[in-house]
């Protein structure tokens, strides 16, 4: 053969290589982790859901290594990540990083420390890197008072910031869900407006910290996990709403009810009825506002589910449960 000849074929295999490592790629599931071990200490690996994030958005990171493990912790750009231990192994741990809706883009540096059962000690981390989130704006018409509320409204609404605040900055040490997450909503695939940047009656207003699922007054609102209710009241804003602990840092949001059927302090399973979809607070109609809040971080909800996964035939199972009182 040619020399010229010999010189095509390899040209025509390298090409076809790449095609088929293309190829590859795109066939890994939506869900694969991206390896990243380089700063790990031997014997020890650090997946990340993603090699970079975006506002807004979820980071499931998996620690695993060649022995038991009896204690790992993280820290996200000075804030802690709790880990839990998968039942099926003691050599592997697993964390949630939440980027706020409004953290400004950039390198971050997570760092995962831990303890072996043999008294060994383990350590890695990783650089990721935050893009800027692409958000809607939305223009809306609410009812004057909740764009040009009065003094008492005001401080009525500060309050209720700071309270939602000194909930979610509580960090339960045990995990409280068991088994996968689920949509509220039966028969909800997906929802709409996280992050959207709203202009109310001609004012910027706050992005959107939730996403909207779409429902008629009455329908059932569910648990997405097992955990805690910390609040169950009428917020001015959100109106009728539920907040859930499921331990290690991670909450749910329920607004905008028409009924509320749980109260501080009941134990709930998975699809434990919350209440019912309605239009109370700053709305335009009846839906429920399913918010998620990360070690503090306002990420979207839908994520959790992506990454923790979809229980409807359990929740099916316990749809009609109630709540359990402490």
């Amino acid at each position: 053969m040619r020399s010229h000849d010999r010189t095509a074929v390899r040209k025509r295999r390298k090409w076809l290589a790449l095609v088929c490592l293309a190829g590859t790629a795109v066939l890994l599931p939506a869900g694969a982790m991206a390896k990243d071990t380089r700063t790990c200490t031997p014997g020890t690996t650090l997946r990340l859901s993603a090699p970079e994030s975006s506002q807004g958005s979820l980071l499931l990171i998996e620690v695993k290594s060649a022995n038991p493990l009896v204690e790992v912790q993280g820290d996200w750009d000075g804030r802690s990540v709790p880990f839990w231990r998968e039942v099926a192994s003691e050599a592997q741990r697993k964390g949630l990083v939440g980027v706020d809706l409004e953290k400004e883009p950039g390198e971050y540096e997570l760092r995962v420390t831990g303890q072996m059962a043999r008294g060994g000690k383990i350590s890695c981390s990783a650089r990721v890197r935050v893009r800027k989130g692409r958000f809607a704006t939305e223009k809306l018409q609410v009812g004057k008072q909740f764009v040009e509320p009065s003094p008492e409204q005001i401080k009525r609404a500060d309050e209720e910031r700071q309270k939602l605040r000194d909930i979610f900055g509580r960090v339960t040490p045990e995990r409280l869900w068991d088994g996968k997450f689920r949509i509220p909503l039966d028969g909800v695939t997906t929802g709409s407006n996280f992050g959207r940047r709203r202009i109310l009656n001609g004012n910027p207003g706050s992005p959107h910290g939730g996403v909207d699922l779409p429902g008629a007054t009455g329908t059932p609102v569910h648990a997405a996990q097992g955990g805690r209710v910390m609040l169950a009241e009428e917020l001015f804003f959100a109106g009728n709403t539920v907040v859930v602990d499921h331990g290690l840092g991670i909450y749910t949001f329920y607004g905008h009810l028409s009924e509320i059927d749980a109260k501080v302090g009941d134990d709930l399973e998975t699809g434990t009825v919350l209440g019912k979809v309605g239009a109370t607070g700053r709305v335009t109609g009846p839906h429920l506002h399913w918010g998620l809040t990360v070690g503090r971080a306002r990420v979207n909800p839908l994520q959790l589910v992506t990454l923790l996964g979809n229980s409807s035939e359990k929740a099916a199972r316990q749809k009609s449960s109630k709540p359990r009182t402490n």
